[in-house]
């Protein structure tokens, strides 16, 4: 499975493993560089995940709003 295809919750956990990694400072350069185009690909991802469900949400909020005020 692709990573930017994982669910939210799952790309978050991988992505706070991946910040584990690279605070700890263990790994080879190599290594981390592919940690850190990884991380930085799953944060990406997250933030365009959570963007989208902030439209929604404003979508769905100013329905509401508009449902209210038709039904005044």
């Amino acid at each position: 499975m692709a990573e930017t295809s994982k669910s939210f919750e799952a790309s978050m956990e991988r992505l706070e493993t991946i910040v584990r990694q690279l605070e700890q400072g263990n790994a080879p350069l190599e290594e981390s560089l592919k940690l850190f185009e990884k991380g930085t690909k799953l944060a990406f991802s997250c933030y365009q995940t959570l963007e989208k469900a902030e439209q929604k949400i404003t979508e769905l909020s100013k329905l509401e709003e508009d449902s209210q005020k038709a039904n005044r």
